[in-house]
């Protein structure tokens, strides 16, 4: 029984959006409010313009995700909660700002109250209401009809299909907001420098490398007890040989281990005797992300990258342990 219930509402849900797209798609008049709710928002955007986005209760919800999204996704948003911006909230808009409002009913009091003081500050104002007779509509300058046959709860009162109908519209506006001003994923990255995104796309090996200074950098003459001094005593697993700065190769901890099966031959060998000559390098303004996809991509895997200038000449040291901290 509570299957079929948790099926029954995904179902209502899911059509409600079906049913929404088909009439924005057959009524022309649709088409025509969604387009002027863009033009409107993206000329006040483009202008400096901020997204009042206005909602109460669920819708309040709703509105704050919005909200979110659109400022996300290169559309500066401000939720603005209805009460308090009836209490002094109203002045963070500015003339060039645009809101956004979000009732089902299109009555609800504090927003319906709040849409004359929009007019006079110079506010456009679209509207997202599932009654198009409503008084929020009758005085919006755009309105998207987000009407539902019904809501998911089984006695048809609690938000739930119009919820996830207005948010769904919330989000389309956003993305193609979004398209129309080219934001590209970068520009995403930049608004997200915590999340994975922002990390994968704005990092780079500079950001994450162990400068010169705190690695262990030998010449090709050094013996195999200079080499197990420095590395042990730096402890990042290689070991960089250079000469003149310039980068000749690398010895890891994996060259150490193969090169002490020649047992008492061992400490009679240089570093130019166990080294990669011809390492794998990246720069320092490669993308972290992108070294970490050399690294893992090789048909055999490495744990350590050199990092070199334009000329050669050694820079420092990207684990993968670090990436994989990172990412």
């Amino acid at each position: 029984m509570s299957f079929k219930e948790f099926c029954r509402v995904m179902e209502l849900e899911a059509r409600a959006i079906s049913d929404a797209l088909t009439r924005f798609r057959t009524n022309s008049g649709a088409e025509s409010s969604i387009g002027r709710a863009l033009q409107v928002i993206g000329e006040r955007s483009r202008r400096g313009g901020k997204v009042m986005v206005v909602g109460l209760g669920k819708s309040g919800k709703i509105a704050a995700k919005i909200s979110a999204t659109l400022s996300s996704t290169g559309t500066p948003s401000v939720y603005l909660h209805p009460t308090e911006a009836l209490h002094g909230d109203l002045g963070v808009t500015g003339p060039d700002d645009v809101v956004l409002a979000i009732s089902q009913t299109g009555n609800t009091e504090e927003i319906v109250s709040l849409v004359p003081f929009f007019k006079k500050r110079g506010l456009g104002v679209v509207a997202i209401t599932g009654n198009p007779g409503s008084r929020l509509a009758t005085n919006a300058d755009v309105v998207i009809d987000s009407s539902v046959s019904e809501e998911a709860c089984a006695h048809n009162l609690a938000p739930t299909s119009s919820t996830t109908l207005a948010l769904v519209i919330g989000d389309a506006l956003a993305i193609a907001l979004m398209r129309s001003n080219g934001f590209s994923a970068e520009d995403f990255a930049r608004n997200h420098p915590g999340g994975a995104l922002g990390r994968r796309l704005q990092l780079t090996v500079s950001d994450l490398m162990h400068p010169l200074a705190r690695v262990a950098v030998l010449t090709p003459d050094s013996s195999m007890d200079e080499v197990l001094d420095s590395t042990t005593r730096m402890r990042l697993g290689a070991a960089l040989i250079t000469e003149n700065n310039r980068l000749s190769g690398i010895i890891t901890d994996g060259d150490i281990r193969r090169a002490l099966k020649q047992k008492e031959a061992f400490f009679g060998l240089k570093a130019c005797d166990i080294m990669c000559a011809k390492p794998t390098t990246v720069g320092p303004e490669t993308l972290a992300y992108d070294a970490l996809r050399i690294m893992e991509e090789r048909e055999s895997q490495i744990s350590v990258l050199p990092v070199v200038d334009p000329q050669g000449n050694a820079l420092g040291l990207l684990r993968i342990h670090d990436l994989v901290q990172t990412f």
